[in-house]
């Protein structure tokens, strides 16, 4: 499983061109799985969402998490984290897993983000989204658990 998160100021997702999602400062993290993805991956990676420590603390440091900023996460899943590039032009795809096994884990990432009493707000699964996003910093990181 990989998340691409990066630091925000605000997002927002759109779909058919109806918002369906926004949030303030937070995270928007996009999830990709691949076919040996578990739940123990997808709870890997919320944990780390909600624990990375990359918000500035007083002296503007990043050392403090989005638990402890009160801030937001963003979840849309993004099959195309697991494009494979190294052959041809036209990315392949097959590492990525299907909808029947991707769906369930991005959906437990977003259940443990809840749990641990994070603000969290998704995408829509499947569907063409528009996402707007202000980066702040920018800070962008990837996440990647086992698999």
């Amino acid at each position: 499983m990989r998340a691409l998160v990066q630091r925000v100021s605000r997002a927002s997702v759109r779909v058919n061109g109806e918002a369906i999602a926004s949030i303030d400062a937070g995270l928007v993290a996009l999830v990709g799985v691949t076919h040996t993805d578990a739940s123990n991956d997808a709870v890997y990676v919320a944990d780390k969402l909600a624990n990375l420590r990359i918000f500035p603390d007083d002296e503007g440091k990043m050392n403090r998490s989005v638990l402890e900023t009160g801030g937001a996460v963003l979840v849309v899943s993004q099959f195309t984290l697991y494009g494979d590039t190294r052959k041809g032009r036209r990315p392949s795809f097959v590492e990525a897993a299907g909808p029947a096994g991707a769906e369930p884990l991005v959906r437990e990432v977003v259940d443990r983000l809840q749990s641990l009493g994070v603000p969290t707000q998704t995408g829509e699964f499947g569907a063409h989204m528009d996402i707007e996003l202000t980066n702040d910093g920018p800070v962008t990181i990837l996440i990647e658990a086992g698999g």
